[in-house]
């Protein structure tokens, strides 16, 4: 979902102004009492779509059954959001992605969360450290970590063996004989591409191509872009050079686009691509549609060799003018509980066995959750290429970095996105795209900060 965040989340930034719209608000259908088990609770940005989001909900409901509890479904749409609160009729809690809680905090568009975790006594300390850390600005707690969602190597071992190379030839540590790899791994034949050797996977990944080299593209604290370090440029021409060995990103886009993550046709079975970073929900479905394939799982690492990943995921908040703050905040700790999630495992658990498919896990930003879903729930699959890659995104969960929360994390995003596409484009070089990323930001926050 974070790849969704483009000039929309400008836009959305600077509609605060904007007429309401109706549909997401609380609305004046009954009680909206402020108790935690009275009155209407609305929600934005969240769908049942599986069992991991039902048997969660279902809870809530069983435990609150005095909560009239609306779930608007749909992705998180920044426009009625903003609207939504200027107009006084937000829905009480909306489901966004992590790296925009910032911008809305600076803002005044949800509220801090220090009376809900008072209040709900809320364990801050079970949610891993990087889901927390994106969810505080200046030291206040915005938002309540929901899944964790990390990003490490798959490989295609068929397609590896074809080239006469094994999974430990791929070394991303190694950036000086990438192209060369990509050359051999990459089917490239009259300006026509048919098989991707090495996605680098930029614009969206570039933040962790950075941090393997030793750079990060914003302060700690989020005040402070750092776009025009020699590493950060380093890192993005090596990304963009891998695309354009393989025929220019737009041919690269279109090829790639066509590819299927989510079915039995994905492009690991369809022999589309040999290497690549991707958050690791893949794996899920990999198990579930393509379990014959033949996939390896390495950690993503640094030019040192060590594993790296970046973390991102949704978190809930709640609004400025939420009419049931108090509901949201038990909706909140209940949907993000060890015990919650815990069960809605066993339902997915439960879910795959019926349906004779692997159970590989449910990754969350509850470290606890994580620990005990592992420890009494993960069976081996006994496919060893399965239950390996389990065993590799467990390991780099706790050396995740995630991008900080910033007060203008929307504009900042936007501002090195557009460097990137611009580089791709050919219509810049690396440098210059990044120090005019570098002044766009660097503006955007100083505004912010004042």
């Amino acid at each position: 979902m974070s790849r969704k965040l483009r000039a929309t989340a400008l836009a959305g930034v600077l509609a605060l102004t904007v007429a309401g719209c109706g549909g997401v608000g609380g609305g004046d259908d009954g009680d909206t009492g402020g108790t935690a088990t009275k009155g209407a609770l609305s929600t934005m940005g969240f769908g049942l779509s599986d069992e991991i989001a039902t048997t969660r909900v279902d809870a809530f409901k069983r435990d609150h059954p005095d909560v009239n509890l609306k779930i608007t479904e749909g992705a998180f749409d920044e426009q009625q959001f903003l609207s939504a609160v200027a107009s006084g009729n937000p829905p009480d809690l909306v489901y966004m992605d992590r790296k925009l809680i910032g911008t809305y905090a600076k803002r005044g568009s949800i509220q801090p969360l220090t009376d809900c975790v008072d209040e709900q006594d809320i364990d801050l300390g079970q949610y891993r450290p990087a889901a927390k850390d994106q969810v505080t600005l200046d030291g206040t707690v915005y938002g309540i970590p929901e899944f964790s969602s990390v990003r490490v190597l798959y490989l295609n071992e068929a397609l590896l063996r074809q080239a006469g190379l094994t999974a430990d030839d791929v070394n991303l540590a190694d950036w000086a004989a990438l192209p060369a790899l990509n050359a051999k791994l990459a089917a490239v034949s009259g300006g026509r591409l048919s098989r991707i050797g090495i996605d680098p996977k930029i614009p969206e990944f570039l933040p962790m191509w950075a941090r393997a080299n030793g750079a990060d593209m914003i302060s700690a604290d989020g005040a402070k872009p750092n776009l025009t370090d020699p590493k950060v440029v380093e890192a993005l021409a090596t990304g963009v050079k891998l695309i354009q060995d393989q025929g220019g990103f737009g041919k690269f886009k279109s090829f790639r686009d066509t590819f299927d993550f989510f079915g039995a046709e994905n492009p690991l079975v369809k022999n589309q691509i040999v290497a690549w970073p991707m958050e690791e929900w893949f794996l899920n479905q990999a198990a579930k549609n393509s379990p014959k394939a033949e996939l390896v799982v390495k950690p993503f690492v640094d030019r040192q060799g060590n594993s790296l990943t970046m973390s991102s995921g949704q978190a809930w908040v709640i609004t400025k003018g939420a009419k049931n703050p108090d509901a949201a905040c038990a909706f909140a700790k209940q949907m993000t509980a060890t015990d919650t999630w815990v069960a809605a495992a066993k339902a997915r658990a439960d879910a795959r066995k019926a349906a004779g498919q692997p159970f590989t896990g449910v990754w969350t930003g509850n470290a606890e959750a994580d620990k005990k879903i592992f420890d009494e729930l993960y069976q081996p699959t006994g496919n060893k290429r399965f239950d390996d890659a389990v065993a590799t995104i467990r390991s780099v969960q706790d050396v995740a970095f995630a991008m900080p929360a910033s007060p203008a994390g929307a504009e900042f995003d936007k501002a090195w996105y557009d460097a990137v596409n611009r580089v791709l484009a050919g219509q810049a070089q690396p440098a210059e795209a990044l120090a005019r990323a570098q002044q766009e930001a660097t503006a955007a926050l100083d505004k912010a900060a004042k």
